[in-house]
């Protein structure tokens, strides 16, 4: 090997844009390597990437976005079916937004396609929604039963506390029960 090929195997890098050469010492200019990502750049790909993973809290917050999703397909279809009366616009949104969430779950919340059929899967999340809105319905109205005169942000505050622990109860029975 001549010296010049050994002279330019044995770069390192300095602080700024010029490299300094291990066998002669002197600065000469930088040659293209690899480009690489700052590390502050690379932070949302490393979040897409573990957003991606099958670990409970890739499925948490992917139940939570698939929730945010089904929520707007239910207003969406609540105020499509409003001129029917609210309580048929009720029913149309809360079934729609319950198969929409259903399947998007044993898609992508937990990647179940392969191993749970949509028929399965929508028996199964609607009966685990059912029990929900039972449980919710039975918390509130309990709680307008033991402290009538809560006052707005109160029963505000118990709502979204109460739908916050049938949500986390539902995404517990999803993933150990259903997909």
């Amino acid at each position: 090997m001549t010296s010049t090929a050994i002279a330019a195997t044995a770069w390192r890098d300095s602080p700024g844009d010029s490299m300094i050469s291990v066998r002669t010492g002197r600065t000469v200019a930088a040659r293209p390597g690899p480009l690489t990502w700052p590390k502050r750049l690379d932070r949302p790909a490393r979040a897409l990437r573990c957003l991606r993973g099958d670990h409970a809290l890739a499925q948490l917050v992917r139940f939570g976005l698939v929730g945010g999703a089904s929520n707007i397909a239910y207003v969406l279809a609540f105020t499509s079916m409003n001129e029917r009366g609210p309580v048929v616009a009720n029913i149309v949104g809360s079934i729609l937004s319950t198969v929409i969430a259903n399947e998007l779950h044993r898609r992508l919340t937990f990647r179940a396609a392969g191993r749970v059929g949509w028929f399965s899967a929508q028996c199964e999340g609607g009966a685990l929604a059912l029990i929900g809105l039972l449980i919710s319905t039975t918390a509130l109205a309990g709680l307008e039963f033991s402290a009538p005169g809560l006052g707005e942000v109160a029963q505000a505050g118990a709502v979204i506390a109460i739908m916050a622990a049938v949500g986390g109860l539902r995404f517990l029975a999803l993933r150990g029960f259903v997909f």
